[in-house]
């Protein structure tokens, strides 16, 4: 199946693309763990949207304190000394994470799915680009899958200038605003560097299978157009 405009009319009219990349991300941490990732791997989808919080704590007045027989004065708080707003919606993201079980489970490996929160503004910008570029010092291995058509940002430049590694090489950009980027931080002779395999999506053109790093002598394939396929079937989407 070629991939589908999910941002533009006529489809964006008809489906909602936040449901489309929930969905694509549930099916990408499946395939993997059905079918790809060896033993002690195991692959989890990790969804937030917008600045929603979701509380799962008594308030206040519904509290039950213990009692032991006689009456507890219940503590209030001062009130803050200080009060700042802050936009959660720089925190979007869509991303399956990969973890290495040893006993106590160890991340090694993130696939992004950029939406359009990640690239309307500078601050957006650089907090993904940020998040990928710890990930990356951490040897975290990254993919960063852009399918947004709505707005138009160069995440991987803004990645490789959060690595200071922007003005070494011309920086890759897709021609068409669409890419799927994987990448590998690896020391070299003491020396770290990072690996990079982009590719550019078309619309139209069906999509390509990435490397996903697990370890640094241990690498998957990550078939983007098969999960992608599955998730259009899922959701009844007409090639």
């Amino acid at each position: 199946m070629p991939l589908l405009d999910h941002f533009r009319p006529p489809l964006h009219t008809l489906r909602h693309w936040e449901g489309f990349h929930h969905a694509w991300a549930t099916l990408i941490a499946k395939h993997l763990n059905d079918d790809v990732l060896p033993r002690d791997y195991f692959a989890e989808p990790e969804i937030q949207l917008g600045p929603e919080l979701e509380i799962d704590v008594a308030t206040q007045r519904n509290l039950d304190f213990p009692t032991a027989g006689a009456a507890t004065a219940v503590w209030n708080p001062p009130r803050p000394k200080q009060v700042v707003t802050v936009d959660f919606s720089r925190l979007e993201a869509i991303e399956v994470r990969i973890f290495y079980d040893i006993g106590t489970i160890e991340l090694r490996a993130a696939i992004e799915l950029v939406s359009p929160a990640n690239k309307d503004r500078a601050e957006t910008r650089d907090t993904f680009a940020a998040k990928c570029a710890s990930y990356l010092r951490h040897g975290v291995s990254v993919v960063v899958v852009d399918v947004v058509t709505s707005r138009r940002a160069n995440l991987h430049g803004q990645i490789l200038e959060m690595l200071e590694a922007a003005g070494r090489k011309p920086i890759w950009q897709s021609s068409t605003g669409l890419y799927a980027v994987a990448y590998r931080a690896t020391p070299i002779r003491k020396k770290p560097r990072v690996e990079i395999w982009p590719e550019t999506l078309r619309i139209g053109k069906p999509l390509p299978t990435l490397p996903l790093w697990l370890q640094t002598d241990l690498v998957v394939p990550l078939d983007l157009e098969s999960t992608y396929q599955a998730t259009c079937r899922s959701l009844r989407i007409p090639a």
